[in-house]
């Protein structure tokens, strides 16, 4: 498929994708023509880059432990090293820490919401 297949497909810029391919995170084969061509496989790999963005990796980190992801690429599968196996703990760990920091903001902000909630019945009354 064509880069804009992929992008609608994918719910990604083209931008992006190009992004995506220049930081290695993403192979495209070339048509005689130079246009880029991705198989099945892209779109699959185009939604983990994009959350395991979401979870706050950066793309030295993705392009590390995407090939220990079973996509259908047709790339080899690479082990995990122990050091990456503890780099990417220890980024779990601190998106469980962000959860928790979530979770007691809403709590905060739900407070906050039920206090307001009495004071504006309070001056209906």
């Amino acid at each position: 498929m064509r880069i804009g297949e992929l992008a609608r497909r994918s719910g990604v810029s083209e931008r992006s994708l190009r992004y995506y391919e220049a930081q290695g995170l993403l192979r495209a084969e070339r048509t005689p023509g130079g246009q880029r061509e991705f198989g099945e496989w892209a779109v699959d790999r185009v939604i983990r880059v994009q959350a395991l963005y979401a979870a706050g990796l950066n793309s030295r980190k993705i392009a590390q432990l995407l090939p220990c992801l079973r996509d259908t690429d047709g790339s080899p599968s690479e082990i995990a090293t122990a050091q990456l196996v503890d780099e990417l703990t220890a980024e779990r760990d601190r998106i469980d820490r962000m959860i928790g920091d979530l979770f007691r903001s809403r709590e905060v902000l739900d407070e906050v919401i039920s206090t307001a909630r009495d004071n504006l019945d309070g001056l209906a009354r």
